[in-house]
């Protein structure tokens, strides 16, 4: 089994669908990561040797990926509730933060509908 940036990539996929279960790393990057490389995108995690899983945990040490870039992202995310800016706002409210409609919609961030009863008005006679 194959570990890269303390992950588990998974064995029967290919190498291209694998290194995108690294953080910080999607398709783009991964296939750029191959090519640099010099590995083919249709191998499979688990026929990898030893010297092709070195030079890509060498290409892949150059970036910024795990743990590193989810404490730069919590970071930023901490700066803009800090200063009172409105994406901060929205960040802190735990509301859409990129203009994304409320009315409807946004039940992922906004959570599970609370139903509230109404109240009966009272009938004059």
């Amino acid at each position: 089994m194959a570990r890269i940036a303390g992950i588990d990539l998974p064995k029967h996929k290919r190498g291209v669908i694998g290194l995108t279960y690294i953080f910080g790393i999607g398709r783009s990057t991964a296939e750029r990561i191959l090519n640099e490389a010099g590995i083919d995108h249709s191998v499979k995690v688990d026929a990898w040797d030893d010297d092709q899983l070195t030079k890509i945990r060498t290409i892949i040490n150059e970036l910024k990926v795990e743990g590193a870039l989810r404490s730069e992202t919590q970071l930023n995310i901490k700066r803009l509730v800090d200063i009172n800016c409105y994406r901060g706002m929205r960040h802190r409210n735990g509301l859409p933060v990129r203009g994304q409609r409320t009315k409807t919609n946004c039940r992922t961030r906004k959570g599970k509908r609370k139903t509230v009863a109404n109240k009966k008005k009272a009938t004059k006679m």
